[in-house]
């Protein structure tokens, strides 16, 4: 089973999901997505993949979230363009596996598709 995790090594539930994951053997392809940002397309496919609106799979709280002027009744393309140009917006952290994915908050969500 292929499993990758976008991940940013200084938040601590990212930390936790993929220590999660290499307990139980796996070894994830790790995307440290604020290094490598995911393209508006990705955003889209992992939008759907989720199964959420795109403010669901945000950081609302995030202070670039407010100096953009977003709001949570932003559309989705906005959200979306909003979160390729500015990854750090992105919720954390998220994994795909076998056609799914989940976001680990908490961590143990992420097992719920494997």
């Amino acid at each position: 089973m292929s499993i990758t995790i976008w991940h940013n090594p200084r938040c601590s539930k990212s930390r936790e999901t993929l220590a999660l994951l290499q307990d139980r053997g796996d070894q994830p392809a790790v995307r440290k997505y604020l290094d490598d940002t995911p393209s508006i397309e990705e955003l889209r496919l992992t939008r759907d993949t989720l199964g959420l609106r795109a403010i669901e799979m945000m950081r609302i709280k995030e202070k670039r979230f407010g100096e953009l002027g977003l709001t949570k009744d932003d559309d989705d393309e906005t959200l979306l363009a909003a979160m390729a140009q500015n990854p750090v917006l992105i919720e954390r952290p998220i994994v795909f596996a076998n056609g799914k994915a989940a976001i680990g908050r908490p961590p143990e969500r992420v097992l719920d598709i494997l």
